[in-house]
């Protein structure tokens, strides 16, 4: 089967990884980024791929944006949710807690992944084989003890629940909806000492995205395939 997927935040770290592994598997990939100025890398693999990769330039918030990039695109068999912030690292008094970064944290991760799915689900729904992945985090998961980066924490375990809420709606389609802790890996939010390059966690994560079925779905699942708690 040659699956065509749409990834958000394509750009680079993960979400770039991701696009190039699937690419390099012979797929299809729609690539969406907020900043269209910032895909060079994305540029290079254009040239590369070509038809295979459409790149548009598409804020996750959007969802007006994102419903007129669905018009022009006839079928998508899996959707994964990769486009997310950090925000405020620190404590309850990190200066950077305002209202207004507090809003683009949970925009960007809960209601991005949202916006996105109903965008493009009636093209998902035609396809043999619909997937929905969410990139999430473990740091999501009430399990995870630290006490810091309240508003990541926060939109991570929401998008959790996002999922899950997903996975019982789309349930007589068909289509298994599942998030994924990536791992600690090498990039702007992960940072230069963390385990993982890119590579390793989107080759990872593709391989179990490919495999996914319905008794998966309504999962949280770490990099390596073994079960998170919510």
């Amino acid at each position: 089967m040659n699956y065509k997927f749409l990834i958000t935040g394509a750009n680079k770290g993960i979400g770039y990884a991701l696009t190039w592994e699937v690419l390099n598997k012979g797929y299809e990939v729609i690539a969406l980024c907020r900043e269209t100025s910032d895909v060079i890398q994305l540029e290079k693999l254009k040239n590369v791929y070509k038809d295979k990769l459409e790149i548009f330039k598409a804020d996750v918030t959007d969802e007006d944006k994102l419903k007129d990039i669905s018009i022009n695109i006839n079928q998508i068999d899996v959707i994964i949710c990769n486009a997310g912030i950090m925000g405020a690292k620190g404590g309850m008094f990190d200066q950077q807690n305002t209202p207004s970064t507090i809003l683009n944290i949970l925009m960007t991760n809960v209601a991005g992944p949202f916006f996105t799915i109903r965008a493009f689900i009636e093209k998902l729904k035609t396809s043999e084989k619909p997937k929905i992945a969410i990139i999430s985090s473990h740091m999501g998961s009430q399990q995870h003890g630290s006490s810091d980066a309240y508003f990541y924490r926060a939109s991570k375990a929401a998008v959790n629940n996002l999922m899950v809420t997903f996975s019982r709606e789309l349930k007589n389609y068909d289509i298994p909806v599942v998030s994924f802790h990536p791992g600690w890996v090498r990039t702007d939010m992960g940072g230069s000492y963390a385990s993982l390059s890119p590579e390793e966690s989107a080759k990872a994560l593709i391989k179990l995205i490919l495999n996914l079925n319905m008794k998966d779905s309504g999962n949280f699942f770490n990099y390596d395939g073994s079960n998170l708690h919510l």
